[in-house]
């Protein structure tokens, strides 16, 4: 019983603080496009694929994706293979390349069942390719729904394969999907001294970016390490604005499994 209190409480408390973050950055909200949008009324980057086919054509591909790496109803592994895409490997962050391992559980090298293509996981021993990984690779495609909050690691591993992208000269590309928390930013900005796999650059709790957005970011503030910059490219999300909420077609962790969960994710975290 004190367990359900003490959840109710919480749920109160995160509600309490989002709101008032909301109010306070879109006092004038009839500046502001409010609008729900769900999967049919956009296009991810994934789904662009008459930008990003011409550039992976006859490449061998390296992806870093999850279960929310979606093309509409299919994964994008199965919709490049059948497209004759030359996929090598994949690189999978925390919680695995189905989405079913817990919060900091350590995932594990494997070879996918389906496809029997080579999944390396980048939350076990390494949180960064090695240049062994990259050898036979001509171009790493992300693709992975971010949250939208500093301390989500998909970022954090972003960040660490486009370092690797750098230092080995291979093309690095972003599949931009909406921001479920992309309608506002808040919270403190991280201190340099406290920078970890959950916190590795000095932007708000609440970051307000897409994925790609995010990307440029890194590349543009000089964030890799000795500011080193990756050979970027991405294809954005078309019939997107910032100001939409975004209800997400999967869920993008197992303790995040609605839009509810991650609305109060920035002050539960």
């Amino acid at each position: 019983m004190q367990t359900k209190l003490k959840n109710k409480l919480l749920q109160l408390i995160g509600l309490f603080f989002l709101s008032i973050s909301v109010h306070s950055l879109f006092g004038q909200q009839d500046q502001i496009e409010w609008k729900d949008i769900s999967l049919s009324d956009i296009r991810v980057g994934a789904e662009r694929t008459e930008i990003y086919f011409p550039w992976i054509k006859d490449k061998r591909i390296a992806l870093v994706v999850n279960q929310t790496s979606k093309i509409r109803d299919r994964h994008i592994v199965d919709s490049l293979l059948d497209a004759g895409i030359n996929i090598v490997k994949i690189f999978s962050p925390e919680h695995g390349f189905r989405g079913d391992a817990d919060a900091g559980a350590r995932v594990h090298n494997q070879v996918d069942d389906k496809t029997g293509i080579t999944i390396i996981s980048l939350y076990g021993r390494n949180y960064k390719p090695r240049s062994s990984d990259l050898k036979d690779v001509d171009i790493v495609i992300f693709d992975i729904q971010d949250v939208g909050v500093r301390f989500y690691t998909y970022i954090s591993t972003m960040h660490y394969v486009m370092e690797a992208c750098a230092e080995n000269n291979k093309t690095f590309i972003v599949l931009d999907r909406p921001n479920p928390n992309g309608f506002y930013i808040d919270g403190p900005v991280m201190k340099d001294q406290y920078t970890s796999f959950v916190g590795l650059h000095p932007v708000p709790l609440v970051h307000g970016l897409t994925i790609a957005e995010y990307a440029l970011m890194i590349n543009g503030e000089g964030w890799l390490k000795k500011g080193i910059q990756c050979d970027l490219k991405y294809v954005v999300v078309s019939n997107y604005k910032h100001s939409y909420f975004y209800n997400l077609p999967v869920k993008p962790s197992p303790n995040l499994p609605d839009i509810k969960a991650i609305y109060l994710y920035p002050s539960l975290g």
